[in-house]
């Protein structure tokens, strides 16, 4: 709707994740670096945390882009599984033939650890990525911990990507993982935007939309950084109302007004400020209601 208003070829706050508005913030190449750097010769398990939207997946997809073609990776979006339905998931993925009738958790271990060998001596490497690993059971984690014995002198034949929120670090704390958990070679936690990166963040989107003019007010911007906490998805939300909210109101650039506005309509009650002179009145109705009972009850006394 408001795209030829503006100059914009497409939609630049979708929270699709379109790789062509991959924005990399410093936090988000440290947490690349990490994963970089954990997923090494020696492997095992890499651990990357976040809270909801803080871009995961964003980092996910920017380390696959890295990966050398000789790697090749299974990736489970739905990680409710059990240890038998994990393994014939990851064999789905890796495109092994199996017996699906008669499968077993021995006879699944078996042809994927084939195919690793395979996939090692022909010069490659083989990588499990599970999104949403936070929804685990302790017995599967235990499952893929056993799937990393598999290995040579030198490396671990399967490595493991772990991505999920900030309560998997929690799960793998429990005594019963101890043993998984000292097997993660790499571990980041990503924390949220801070105000510089969001406007960098909004300029990056919008220009690559077709857009070079700075449509947010820094007031706006300040606003859209505090009330979404620096969190890519609700900025793509809010800013999004708020290019529909100046297109309506014929403006040419989205002031702290309009994002206030935007706020009360994209997102969560809990997350928008409620306005004090709300508060200051709620107060003053209160003080005046509380001034006449105290009226009406010492009126009462005196005519007792």
């Amino acid at each position: 709707m408001y795209l030829r208003y503006f100059g914009l070829t497409e939609k630049p706050f979708s929270i699709a994740p379109n790789p062509e508005f991959l924005f990399l913030s410093e936090r988000h190449k440290e947490a690349l670096a990490h994963l970089t750097y954990g997923l090494g010769d020696a492997g095992g398990f890499v651990l990357l945390t976040g809270e909801v939207g803080t871009g995961k997946t964003t980092v996910t997809r920017s380390m696959l882009a890295q990966l050398p073609e000789s790697t090749q990776v299974a990736f489970i979006l739905n990680p409710a599984l059990s240890e038998l339905e994990l393994l014939a998931t990851l064999c789905d993925e890796l495109k092994i033939t199996y017996d699906a009738q008669h499968a077993t958790l021995k006879s699944l271990t078996d042809v994927i650890k084939a195919r690793l060998l395979e996939n090692h001596q022909g010069g490659g490497h083989t990588m499990l990525i599970i999104d949403e690993a936070q929804h685990l059971a302790p017995e599967v984690l235990e499952q893929l911990r056993l799937l990393t014995n598999l290995e040579t002198d030198h490396k671990k034949l399967l490595q493991i990507v772990l991505v999920g929120q900030p309560e998997l670090q929690q799960l793998l704390q429990r005594n019963e993982l101890r043993q998984l958990a000292q097997r993660i070679t790499a571990r980041y936690h990503l924390l949220p935007l801070t105000e510089p990166q969001v406007f960098a963040y909004i300029q990056h989107r919008l220009q690559k939309a077709g857009c070079q003019q700075a449509l947010f007010h820094h007031d706006a911007v300040a606003y859209i950084h505090q009330v979404t906490s620096g969190i890519p998805r609700l900025i793509n939300l809010l800013a999004d109302r708020c290019l529909l909210g100046a297109y309506s109101s014929s403006q040419t650039q989205v002031s702290k007004e309009i994002a206030v506005q935007a706020a009360k309509e994209a997102l969560p009650i809990n997350l928008v400020p409620q306005p004090q002179v709300q508060k200051s009145n709620m107060i003053r109705i209160a003080s005046a209601w509380f001034g006449l009972l105290f009226i009406a009850g010492y009126g009462l006394a005196q005519a007792i």
